[in-house]
């Protein structure tokens, strides 16, 4: 596997925030770069781009005079296709529209050698139907960066239906080259990333919907307690709303309205207002510098209890019990069938994608309160507790008084059936195991894809792993039954691991012991 070498001649078509981006990675990496943009202005914003880049980086010590000096002197200006004749690599980024970037490609394509490789930065569109629109198929292949693209470490190498696997390899080893984090997959709507994080922003945008709690609280619940690095409203602002909604109903369109992958009236109507987040001013919260950082509802303080009885195994909430003891409180273990935690007398669980009403409703045994899953127990600043509506009076106050005795903050919010964190694990990990098992990408590499390129704490399938499959099923298999829809169907590959008791991940090997 060979990757292309400093010697060979990279082309960036689109002169734009990621074609620039793009240029300056291969103009680090060594090679000599032709940027090309149709309007001559772009092209001039984008070179001025990639020098103050530069300078910046003068600025922080990072690079010196002269390797700044002999990076820009190694950038192109191509006033025309022309200038890109003789290029090893031509990676096009510009505008998400097959039509614009089959036609741009074709005219680029006549002045290339045959062995050249054709790439594109699409986020969704099929590079099997693009490369079929051009003279040499097998030569074309996705190489997904992600914005800013010298920063962000992960590229997706995305192979069409005709694409030569040499021409992937070439891809994924000159990605390595370039200090990026390549990742494979074939071609298929949204790829690994846009495809698997599509419930990421659908299930907070439903919880929203329902009132389960407003979005400054849903976002604090995903970063303070999910572990995520952004809140999936903030998130979604940060992005824009026009680029977000869009890209959702690609990929909901591009699989047939698959009911997963709906899109929210909640965001259409932001789109309509034009309220797009950062850029407007507006999104779901306010920007500005007047404007005020948005403050999640948090429960008021309660009783410290006096008893805690851990109940049967609490399977990945187990870290409570050891926190519990080390916050001073008094910790009984008793054996059970049920996984309860009963702060003086008031029964808690870790929620199992049935909503706490239905839990007690179904036996008065079981919890009043159903709390969410966490990234860490120990270091959440935040949990998010939902009690049932028949619950005992001081219920709540019991399960708020327990999580503020460890040190968090609580999150109250409406009895919504997988809490937040839960079920977004759920569809999470549930749309990771489909993109294995449709032999999109490896489970290693969807992973990988994850973390590397939209920061979450954990890939989805360890989650999975940690969490355990069959929990995780048995939450979503809840969720289908409280939503009566086909969004929360079980992946065939998830189930498969829940019934054998099987990881997604193969267990890493005990070391060897000294002889």
């Amino acid at each position: 596997m060979n990757a292309l070498t400093p010697q060979d001649f990279i082309a960036v078509i689109g002169a734009g925030a990621m074609g620039s981006g793009i240029a300056q990675v291969a103009l680090d990496a060594g090679h000599r770069v032709a940027l090309y943009d149709a309007a001559p202005a772009a092209l001039e914003r984008g070179i001025g781009a990639i020098d103050a880049a530069y300078r910046r980086l003068r600025d922080k010590g990072r690079i010196d005079a002269a390797t700044h000096a002999a990076r820009m002197a190694r950038l192109v200006r191509a006033g025309g296709v022309a200038d890109l004749a003789g290029a090893a690599l031509v990676i096009e980024a510009i505008v998400e529209d097959i039509d614009v970037k089959a036609r741009v490609l074709a005219e680029v394509e006549a002045v290339l050698d045959d062995d050249a490789i054709v790439a594109t930065n699409t986020s969704s569109l099929s590079v099997t139907a693009l490369g079929a629109r051009l003279r040499r198929p097998a030569r074309v292949a996705g190489l997904h960066f992600f914005n800013p693209a010298p920063v962000l470490p992960l590229v997706e190498i995305v192979s069409g239906k005709a694409t030569d696997p040499a021409v992937a390899d070439t891809l994924f080893a000159t990605a390595r080259a370039w200090n990026k984090v390549p990742v494979r997959c074939a071609s298929t709507p949204g790829f690994i990333v846009n495809r698997v994080a599509r419930p990421f922003y659908g299930e907070a945008l439903r919880l929203l919907a329902e009132r389960a709690a407003d979005a400054a609280t849903l976002d604090a619940i995903l970063r303070d307690c999910g572990g995520f690095r952004m809140g999936a409203f903030e998130l979604m602002d940060m992005i824009g709303h026009d680029v977000n909604y869009a890209v959702t109903r690609s990929v909901y369109d591009a699989l047939y309205q698959d009911p997963r992958y709906k899109p929210s009236l909640l965001q259409r109507e932001l789109v309509d207002a034009g309220w797009l987040g950062r850029k407007s001013g507006r999104g779901f919260h306010r920007y500005g510098d007047d404007a005020a950082r948005p403050a999640p509802v948090l429960a008021a303080p309660a009783p410290r209890p006096s008893a805690v009885v851990v109940e049967g195994d609490l399977g990945v909430a187990a870290p409570l019990a050891r926190l519990a003891a080390d916050a001073g409180l008094a910790v009984r273990h008793v054996p059970g069938a049920r996984a309860l935690l009963r702060v003086d007398g008031v029964a808690l669980a870790l929620t199992d994608g049935r909503g706490a009403t239905r839990r007690l409703a179904a036996d008065p045994q079981d919890a009043a309160v159903v709390f969410d899953l966490a990234f860490d127990y120990a270091g959440a600043a935040v949990i998010a507790v939902a009690v049932a509506d028949q619950a005992p009076a001081g219920a709540l106050d019991a399960a708020v008084g327990f999580f503020q005795a460890l040190g968090k903050q609580v999150a109250v919010v409406d009895d919504a059936p997988g809490l937040v964190v839960m079920r977004t694990v759920a569809m999470l990990a549930n749309e990771a195991a489909d993109v294995v098992q449709q032999g999109i990408a490896s489970a290693a590499d969807t992973d990988l894809a994850m973390t590397g390129g939209v920061n979450y704490p954990r890939g989805p399938l360890a989650w999975a792993d940690l969490v355990g499959p069959a929990p995780l099923q048995r939450v979503l298999a809840n969720l289908a039954a409280a939503y009566g829809e086909d969004r929360y169907r079980t992946s065939p590959l998830l189930l498969r691991r829940a019934l054998a008791g099987q990881p997604f991940h193969a267990p890493a090997a005990a070391p060897e012991r000294a002889a």
